[in-house]
């Protein structure tokens, strides 16, 4: 026997070798293959123990951990209590007798010890939690050498990491409360240990050129971080945003920042270890400093942020380490959380406030000067001075804030420093900020607050600027013997300009404006388009891409502030335009947004960024609110152009380009709603006006119609064409959102082109880039928005339309589903995607009140027939967890499944079994998932399919006729699989009781159906929550169920719901009361997971 084991012992060693140290993929993915089967099997508990013991190499030991972990992490057949403590002790005697094993391997032991701790918190042995004693077994490490000081420290940093970290496999509701626990019963005396520990260090002369005492004080500090960063109530959800200012630190530990000793450790030892630790140190601080106010008297508050600007202030007076790029983003960070946690009114107060002020404008200034160094950190500057321009208006205090003073150097620093990099970034090749448009907008918008404070030295500034730049770049148009590399830089320093133009102006909204301050905006403007005409007029022959976008940033912050009722026209920006420019009202300057929209798409036609910013322009404009506006856009000649003359001749982005994507075509649905939004502005009843507008788009049609009827046709350009017609239609059937104009549409469409768009389908169901679109248009023209979709009594239009539908979803369905297996990285773009559109097509039709359903089967007409059907292949073909996995598509499908139950439950009684069962598991699912839209949609489903069950059931036992056989099959499905109810049932039990349920409302609409088809089941799940409370609480929580069902008939009428769901609200506050100190609950939370 010990030979077999030694011999597999040797296979398991050349395996781990193979897994971790071979280049050749085919070896490694055979090792990886052998090594799963090793995982499960029955024996793997024992093999890892000897490999631990006996194992030769590092990997080996490795292996052992991470299966271990494996083991002790699984939810089905989990190992027994006594097998994880002798696993717990064995890791820790293997770490205290082995110091020096390979990092990654004592890395991967103390994971498994953390993860035993973690999943066994709330474990009894004899009344004794025996996870729980963290700082005892630790201790003995801390009293032996550094090495083992090292493992100790790394032990309860790695534990708090792993308990403050929700994992996917167990319930979220579970983590919170081990996450409770552990903070309420243990966190404070790690950070005091951590701290304790820190203090003797920073008392020692450490040797840190030493590298395991060097380890042990990084570990130390990432111990103390671990704590500070810790999730104390549960908010964090996304630890990659810095935007959770406040660190919600529990009362109890009051005592540890009172006392400014703890912060001056830090600000000690950041000023007497290297540079290597110090983010460290600075990241402990960012968290001190982020401390929530409440935890502070005003008296306290004060004291504590006198301690911390003084130490910030020594950081600054002393700058030594801030050259490291990691020092000085985490300082960077600490400086912004200044004013996110504290009031300028209690900055001011601080004794040494005027000093500290005038070092960190200094300091700003010089960062943003070296603009070149770590570009990432000046966000957290500029966000300080955001927050401090924008408390000027409200500081109460007496004590001067001195903004008005260093504000206007911060704004120049900004300005200057963008400018001047324009020439350095061409001149060495360098990367372009401009070109991160996420970047420059997030800073711009900074900017436009910190701009407006004192906004007349802002002005003067960019007056000056601009002049200087402007008058250089004319200069060297008109020279002949200018460098081309001059008009380059020249034209970078003005597309800066244009877009920190714009934002300023955009600013006007954070601050209270003055004429004065309107009349400078009027310089401003004057000069942006002057600028653009110099442009414009040079297009033919060249343009500069991001200057372009400069400008229709520019025109966006324009538009929003100045554009419409909210602005007086009296303005001083109109009298300054009208001086200067002889734009003497709102129509002349709307004639220009119009001119330059129209100058773009002649000229950028090809360039995607301009033509969809300037589109996204004209779209907005076309919203435009309130009415008059549009009125004064549509009168314009050069809006009449638009509407008369959208051709590819004068739109060139309008052409089928053999060169460009097919989905580059996306701008063409934002040009066509913008157009219809203007047009129907004089429409009216005008069926000539519109035929003429179709025209272009009729004569495409013609095109495509003819291509498809012969035999040879170039297929690209038939494609092309008709993606291009199909993105443009649903544009315009996007913005006729009125009866009148829509029907003018539909008799276009219907029936001549509708043949086309299933050919369409029929022939290329297999190319997304080209049926997308067609189904996208389709889904649309089903859509009853704003009841636009009203047919006369004597029409069967409303038949119709829903016979062209199941016509193309039943086409689309059958031939998709011959694709056979896709790859999982292509199934989305293939498959679902086109499945998803089909899904909301079909909820469209069905719940757009215009069809009456019932006339189909009558007439043995089989189109709804045929596309439930479709639906149920589709849907079959469709594993459950794509459902939830593509946003989309689980959207489309629960809110189609939930017109399915409430208005075709007939359909949905006869299904086949394993159908009924699918969909019925596609609900329970979709009742925890994350997006309310989806939970709340099967709440509703889950509520009429249950609603319809009661109903049979509680039917007179009167002699059914015979149509009734199909209802009692589902009946039969139901009694034969209880516990799919069952299971419904305590999920949305658990939900309400255990979870932070989000629509309480939607849950309850279900669970009085649940628990009258299953009283027995919910006796029994009542009582064993009961017991699962400590004894003295049982009374109260049988109490709760008592008074839930309290006045509740044996129906589900509504009144009878309304009471349950009143009950249910109270039902759930008095639970959680109950449970507030309880650690028991998570107990029954497991046994209904």
């Amino acid at each position: 026997l010990f030979n077999r084991r030694f011999i597999s012992l040797y296979v398991l060693e050349i395996l781990c070798k193979q897994l971790y140290e071979t280049t050749d993929t085919a070896v490694r993915h055979q090792a990886e293959k052998a090594l799963v089967e090793f995982t499960n099997s029955t024996d793997c508990l024992s093999k890892c123990q000897l490999l631990l013991e006996r194992g030769s190499s590092s990997y080996s030991q490795l292996l052992a951990a991470t299966c271990l972990s494996k083991l002790v992490s699984r939810t089905g057949n989990p190992l027994p209590l006594e097998q994880r403590i002798d696993i717990r002790n064995y890791v820790l005697n293997y770490l205290a007798t082995r110091p020096k094993l390979a990092a990654f391997v004592t890395q991967a032991l103390i994971q498994l010890y953390a993860r035993i701790t973690k999943l066994g918190w709330f474990d009894c042995q004899k009344d004794d939690y025996v996870f729980r004693n963290v700082i005892a077994d630790v201790t003995r490490f801390l009293q032996d050498s550094v090495e083992h000081c090292i493992i100790g420290v790394t032990i309860l940093s790695q534990l708090t990491n792993e308990i403050n970290q929700a994992d996917t496999t167990h319930p979220l509701t579970k983590h919170r409360k081990i996450a409770s626990s552990f903070r309420d019963s243990s966190l404070f005396d790690i950070f005091t240990l951590s701290c304790n520990l820190l203090k003797q260090a920073s008392g020692k002369n450490l040797n840190l050129n030493d590298e395991s005492q060097h380890g042990l004080l990084m570990q130390l500090l990432k111990l103390s971080y671990n704590c500070l960063n810790y999730d104390f109530i549960g908010t964090s959800t996304d630890e990659s945003s810095d935007d959770l200012c406040t660190v919600q630190i529990p009362t109890s530990w009051r005592s540890a920042f009172l006392d400014s000793s703890t912060l001056q450790l830090f600000f000690n030892l950041y000023h007497s270890i290297p540079p290597s630790l110090s983010p460290l140190v600075l990241s402990c601080l960012v968290q001190i400093a982020s401390v929530r106010r409440s935890l502070f008297n005003n008296a306290e508050r004060a004291k504590f942020l006198s301690h911390l600007v003084d130490g910030v202030k020594r950081i600054l007076a002393n700058p030594q380490c801030l050259p490291d790029p990691n020092n000085y983003h985490e300082f960077c960070r600490l400086l912004a959380r200044l004013k996110s946690n504290y009031q300028l009114g209690e900055l001011v107060k601080v004794e040494n406030y005027p000093e500290v002020i005038r070092l960190i404008a200094n300091f700003t200034v010089t960062s943003l000067q070296h603009w070149e160094f770590a570009p990432n950190s000046v966000h957290y500057l500029l966000s300080l001075w955001q927050r401090l321009a924008a408390s000027v208006p409200y500081v109460k205090a007496t004590e001067p804030h001195l903004l008005e003073t260093y504000t206007p150097e911060v704004t120049k620093a900004y300005i200057t420093s963008r400018l001047e990099s324009v020439h350095v970034i061409l001149r060495d090749g360098l990367e372009d900020p401009l070109d991160d448009a996420g970047l420059v907008q997030q800073q711009l918008d900074q900017l436009s607050t910190i701009g407006r404070c004192e906004y007349e030295k802002t002005c003067a500034l960019l007056v000056q600027l601009f002049d200087q730049a402007a008058q250089s770049y004319q200069e060297l148009l008109q020279s002949t013997n200018a460098s081309p590399a001059d008009a380059t830089v020249q034209e970078g320093r003005l597309t800066w300009l244009v877009y920190i133009i714009g934002a300023v102006i955009g600013g006007r909204v954070s601050f209270a404006s003055t004429d004065e301050q309107d009349a400078m905006d009027g310089e401003l403007v004057c000069r942006v388009l002057q600028l653009m005409n110099l442009t414009d007029s040079r297009l033919a022959q060249a343009g500069n891409e991001r200057l372009e976008l400069a400008m229709l940033s520019f025109f966006e912050q324009f538009r929003k502030i100045y554009i419409g009722d909210q602005v007086q026209k009296s303005s001083k920006l109109y009298r300054r335009l009208s001086d200067v420019l002889g734009l003497n009202d709102e129509t002349m300057v709307l004639s220009v947004f119009i001119g330059k929209i129209i100058t773009n798409l002649k000229y950028w036609g090809q360039c995607e960024p301009i033509t969809s910013k300037t589109l996204q322009l004209l779209n907005d404009l076309s919203l435009g609110y309130p009415l008059p506006s549009v009125r004064k856009l549509v009168k314009l000649t050069a809006v009449q152009f638009m509407l008369n003359n959208h051709t590819s001749e004068h739109f060139s982005f309008l052409g089928v380009n053999n060169q460009s994507n097919l989905s580059d075509m996306r701008c063409r649905t934002t040009f066509y709603t913008a157009l219809g939004r203007l047009l129907m502005v004089d429409l009216g009843e005008d069926e000539d006006q519109f035929e003429q507008f179709m025209l272009p788009l009729t004569a495409a049609f013609e095109t495509v119609a003819q291509m498809l009827s012969t035999n040879t046709f170039n297929e690209q350009e038939a494609k092309r064409t008709l993606v291009g017609l199909v993105r443009d239609l649903r544009g315009i059937a996007f913005a006729f959102n009125a009866k009148t104009s829509f029907m003018m549409l539909f008799d276009w469409i219907y029936p001549a082109y509708m043949p086309i768009l299933q050919r369409a389908i029929e022939l290329w169901y297999h190319d997304p880039a080209c049926t997308t679109p067609v189904l996208k248009l389709m889904a649309e023209l089903v859509h009853n928005r704003s009841q636009r979709l009203q047919f006369d009594v004597s029409s069967p239009n409303g038949i119709l339309l829903f016979r062209e539908t199941s016509k193309m979803i039943t086409t689309y369905g059958n031939r998709i589903l011959t694709l056979g297996e896709v790859p999982k990285d292509q199934v989305y773009g293939v498959k679902l995607k086109g499945v998803s559109v089909c899904f909301a097509m079909l909820k469209a039709v069905l719940s757009g009140n215009y069809v009456n359903f019932g006339v189909f089967r009558l007439y043995g007409d089989d189109a709804l027939d045929n596309a439930l059907q479709t639906f149920i292949k589709l849907l079959l073909s469709i594993p459950h967890s794509d459902l939830l996995d593509y946003p989309k598509l689980s959207q489309s499908f629960y809110s189609l499944l939930e017109v399915l139950t409430q208005d075709h439950m007939n359909f949905f009684a006869s299904l086949e079994p394993h159908v009924a069962v699918y969909i019925l598991s596609s609900i329970s699912e979709g009742l925890t998932a994350l997006d309310t839209m989806v939970c709340t949609g099967c709440c509703s489903s889950l509520d009429h399919i249950v609603t319809y069950l009661f109903k049979q059931l509680t039917r007179s036992t009167k002699k059914r006729p015979a149509s009734m056989a199909t209802d009692d099959r589902f009946l039969h499905i139901m009694r034969q699989h209880p516990e799919m109810i069952q299971q419904m049932l305590s999920t949305v039990l658990n939900i309400i009781i255990f979870e932070d349920c989000r629509n309480q409302w939607s849950m309850s609409r279900p669970l009085l159906g649940l628990i009258l088809l299953n009283e027995k089941y919910f006796a029994d799940l009542r009582n064993s929550i009961v017991n699962s409370q400590p004894p003295e609480k049982q009374q109260a929580m049988h109490l709760c169920f008592e008074n839930l069902m309290e006045g509740i008939e044996r129906n589900l009428l509504t009144k009878n719901r309304d009471r349950f769901t009143q009950n249910l609200s109270v039902f759930r506050r008095e639970v959680n009361d109950s449970m507030k100190n309880s650690t028991y609950g998570v107990n029954s939370n497991d046994m209904m997971s």
